[in-house]
């Protein structure tokens, strides 16, 4: 592997690391969605003296659990992608790194663009070969 695709690869290590942040951070936004959830279940949304009826608990429930399915979808998703920016800079485990970088592109527009880049350099035999001998080296150790 030659010095172009070592200094493309510890780049594509760090924007990992930037887009792992990112998609961790824009996970929170359902946030709003389970406390929205609490406030009907708890029936502090609404004033029932106002004369408004309020809605059913089990609405509430449903903003509960449907935020908290997608925060914790996001934050795996960011773990993922922040262990594969770990794992490029170690040059190991090349097929868990294409599988996120496939999965990435669903996040558009930064998640598409690293992870099509991931995989066109992940693809060229000289990084498959680094791969190897990195983890060939490791075990041996």
């Amino acid at each position: 592997m030659n010095a172009e695709e070592n200094k493309q690869l510890d780049l594509l290590s760090l924007f990992h690391y930037v887009v792992g942040g990112l998609v961790a951070l824009f996970s929170c936004i359902p946030f709003i969605h389970v406390f929205m959830g609490l406030a009907i279940v708890s029936g502090k949304l609404f004033d029932p003296a106002a004369g408004a009826t309020p809605p059913p608990p089990a609405l509430g429930w449903i903003f509960v659990m449907t935020g908290s399915v997608f925060i914790l979808l996001g934050w795996v998703t960011a773990i993922g992608i922040l262990l594969v920016g770990k794992k490029l800079k170690m040059r190991k485990n090349r097929l868990f790194c294409m599988v996120v970088a496939g999965v990435e592109c669903m996040f558009t527009p930064f998640g598409t663009v690293l992870g099509v880049l991931t995989l066109i350099l992940l693809n060229k035999d000289s990084v498959r070969q680094a791969f190897v001998v990195a983890e060939t080296e490791q075990h041996t150790l």
